[in-house]
């Protein structure tokens, strides 16, 4: 399999190191970039207004500095980023939330399980679809 780079974006320490351990098993990432916050998340995905390389991002939306909803309504502004698979990945589950992660490009809208075995198997299952299965 090909070079597969992911972009998770999350505030969370915990669920960064979660996310990272179940990324790692998957074994379908070769390459993992993490941003704390919005602004982060905007600069790893721009330079010099051009976008860079990423397989797939991981986007929680309640972050500081840029919520999740702003990064996604400023990649999806880039005509590049029309093909970039975005999981939103979020504690939330409201409706509203939803609908707008859609209606801004996300691809996917997961919330986070609360169950440890749970949560890992969602992140691979991702993982697995997004870079695996799916044909971009």
């Amino acid at each position: 399999m090909e070079a597969k780079s992911i972009l998770l974006v999350e505030d969370n320490p915990d669920d960064e190191q979660l996310t990272l351990r179940a990324l790692r098993q998957s074994e379908v990432a070769s390459s993992i970039r993490v941003a704390r916050d919005g602004a982060e998340a905007l600069d790893a995905l721009f330079r010099n207004g051009e976008l860079r390389e990423f397989d797939l991002v991981l986007l929680d939306l309640k972050l500081p500095k840029k919520n999740g909803f702003d990064v996604l309504r400023e990649l999806r502004a880039h005509p590049a980023a029309f093909t970039l698979p975005v999981v939103v990945m979020t504690s939330s589950d409201e409706e509203r939330d939803i609908q707008e992660a859609r209606r801004l490009g996300a691809n996917s809208f997961v919330s986070k399980p609360t169950d440890f075995r749970e949560y890992m198997e969602a992140v691979r299952q991702i993982a697995f679809y997004w870079l695996a299965v799916n044909h971009a």
